[in-house]
This record gives C-alpha cells, sequence and structure tokens, in this order.
C-alpha cells in the first residue's frame, strides 16, 4: 500500500510581515478607492510573515517576463536538490530507488522540466518517469498525491518522488490594481517541498483511495492571464466560498469509503484563507482544531500554493500526535474549480 512519507519544506531567507504588507499597500496604493477594503482583507487573512525568494526591492521591481522566468529556474536549480535529498533521507530510500518524478509549479516555466536537470545532475535512473503537473495551481499537491497513488497501485512496489517549488512573488504585477490582486499581493508566499510516496514500507499517511472533483462552469473564478508582462493571477470575489460546493466531494469519498467524515482523526487541507478552513469544518461537521497544521502554514507562510498540503503535512510529523491506523484525508483546492482529495490511515 502507497505511503505518503513525512515532507521536506524549505523557505526563503527574506521575510515581510503583514504589517509591512499593510503600509506597503498604504504607500503604493494611497488613492485606491477601495484602499480600506483592501487592507481589512490582508488583514483578515491571517497571514502575519511570509517568505521571499528575493529581496523586497527586488520583488516589487518588474524586470520583465523573461528575466523573472530566469530567476524562477536558476533559483529552483539551486533549491529544489536539497529539499529532495532530505525527503529522500525521510523516506529511507536513494534516487535509485525512485520510479516516478511529479513536478509541481505554478509560478514558473521550464522545457525540458525541472524533472531532466534532477534525473542528470542527481543520478536518477534514466528510466525514471517523468511527470510536471503545471496548470492546477493550489490544486497540484493534492493531484500530485493521487497521480502518485495511481501509478503505485498500476505498479506496485513503485516509488515517486513528488516536487513543488512555487516562487509566487515572482508573479507580483505592479499594474493590477484589481481588489482580489492586491489581496493576493498579501496573502502568497514562496516555498519548495518534496515528499516520497513508497510503494512498500515506509511511515505516514497509508493511501487507501483518492478522487477528484470539479465544480461545474467556475473556470473563470482562479485563472492566469498570460500577458507580456507575465502571469497576471485573476481571483473572483466568489472563491471564498467554494467550499459550500466542495465538502460534498469529501463527503462523497469518505463514505465511499464507507467511513463517516466526522469519525477523521486528521485533515491535511490546502489553505487558501481561513474562511476556506472555517467553512470545511461546518459543512463538515470537524472541529477546527482538526485544521491546525494548516492554519499554522497559512499564519507563519502564507498561501504557498501546492506546497501547502506538505507544509501541513510535516507539522503533524513534527506534532508526533498521530496513533497507528488514525483515519485522515488530505485535499489540494485550486483552479477549475478542482478539488484533489485522498484518505488513508496512518502508519506508523
Amino acid at each position: 500500500m502507497a505511503t505518503l512519507c513525512r515532507p521536506a519544506v524549505a523557505v526563503p531567507d527574506h521575510v515581510i510581515t503583514r504589517e509591512e504588507t499593510l503600509q506597503l499597500a498604504r504607500e503604493l496604493h494611497a488613492g485606491h478607492p477601495q484602499l480600506d477594503l483592501v487592507l481589512r482583507l490582508i488583514e483578515n487573512t491571517g497571514v502575519r510573515t511570509r517568505h521571499l525568494v528575493q529581496p523586497l526591492g527586488e520583488t516589487l521591481r518588474h524586470p520583465g517576463f523573461e528575466e523573472r522566468n530566469r530567476v524562477y529556474e536558476a533559483e529552483a536549480k539551486a533549491r529544489v536538490p536539497r529539499v529532495v535529498d532530505r525527503a529522500l533521507a525521510q523516506a529511507e530510500v536513494v534516487p535509485d530507488d525512485i520510479d516516478l518524478i511529479v513536478y509541481v509549479s505554478c509560478t514558473g516555466f521550464m522545457m525540458p522540466s525541472l524533472t531532466a536537470y534532477l534525473i542528470n545532475s542527481m543520478h536518477f535512473r534514466p528510466e525514471t518517469r517523468q511527470l510536471p503537473i503545471a496548470q492546477l495551481g493550489c490544486a497540484a499537491g493534492g493531484a500530485a498525491i493521487n497521480r502518485a497513488h495511481d501509478f503505485c497501485t498500476a505498479y506496485p512496489g513503485s516509488n515517486v518522488l513528488i516536487v513543488s517549488c512555487e516562487f509566487c512573488s515572482l508573479c507580483y504585477q505592479p499594474t493590477d490594481l484589481a481588489v482580489g490582486s492586491l489581496l493576493s499581493n498579501g496573502l502568497f508566499g514562496d516555498a519548495v517541498s518534496a515528499v516520497v510516496i513508497r510503494g512498500e514500507g515506509g511511515i505516514g499517511m497509508n493511501i487507501e483511495r483518492n478522487s477528484s472533483h470539479l465544480v461545474p462552469d467556475t473556470e473563470d473564478w482562479i485563472s492566469y492571464a498570460v500577458r507580456e508582462t507575465g502571469f497576471h493571477f485573476l481571483l473572483d470575489k466568489r472563491v471564498p466560498g467554494t467550499m459550500r460546493m466542495l465538502a460534498p466531494a469529501v463527503h462523497a469519498l469518505v463514505q465511499h469509503h464507507e467511513w463517516d467524515v466526522t469519525g477523521l482523526d486528521f485533515a491535511i487541507v490546502h489553505a487558501g484563507g481561513p474562511r476556506i478552513l472555517d467553512d470545511l469544518s461546518h459543512y463538515l461537521g470537524l472541529a477546527g482544531e482538526m485544521f491546525r497544521f494548516s492554519r499554522a502554514t497559512l499564519t507563519e507562510r502564507g498561501n504557498i500554493a501546492s506546497s501547502v498540503v506538505f507544509d501541513a503535512l510535516d507539522r503533524m510529523f513534527a506534532e508526533g500526535t498521530a496513533v497507528d491506523t488514525a483515519r485522515g484525508l488530505v485535499a489540494g483546492f485550486g483552479p477549475g474549480i478542482t478539488a484533489e482529495i485522498a484518505v488513508g490511515r496512518w502508519h506508523t
């Protein structure tokens, strides 16, 4: 049975606080007609600190899409191998044991994918399969877990390495002044993470079943507009209410597995914002404490896109309170509107 092992997570050294973010918004957008609303929204995110791959001055400067993507590639190649080494060690495997590398990122573009660079530079086998996922945004962490589970089910005994590289600050667009864009400027952070799913052995979450769900006719709620200056993030005001539409998909998967959602022992979910977690607690009938790992990620690192589920899972490992056979779920939510959900038992 596929086991989701302990992730390795790294964040850059440059930090911006909520107070600094609010002050920047006041200075840069002093004449904005909805500035008071923007400030309230940023305060209500619950984000206290975020990490940036570049110093703040460079983050606010837009040198053009080409230069930003060059930074993305250079930083990814410099930072990813270190978290991969840690993830392999924590899963007690070596590069030769890996059969598939899944690479998820929505904040830069490379072709060949970073998977090719990792295979060549870190001595993975040339036969290692590659699966880059670039267009699922924040849902990609959950999707990577599910596709890895599918692979281990199809090829028993296989091992999968998942890598998430999200430099959201490289998507900052100084000319985007819609409320949703200004809110995102105070919400997203940067992080790199990696995790191994072992087909046999390992300590962590034994994944037993997964599912995907798309909410019809919501493609334009979360999207990128790709323009001359790069990726422009578009966020519809209806997004915070999506859990009302996605919670039934969570219920359906758990019930199909013949479990009761209120009987779950842990939940690792993508924290796009505090309302997402509050609504999940309400619609699933779970105590808010169940989402403490996701909430801590949001508070200390902001929305780190596809890396959220891995950072939250790492916090659960660090707490060390999960008991053998505890039942739980992992879920990622993102553009589409898409949900990627998996359920399973903790294995020690």
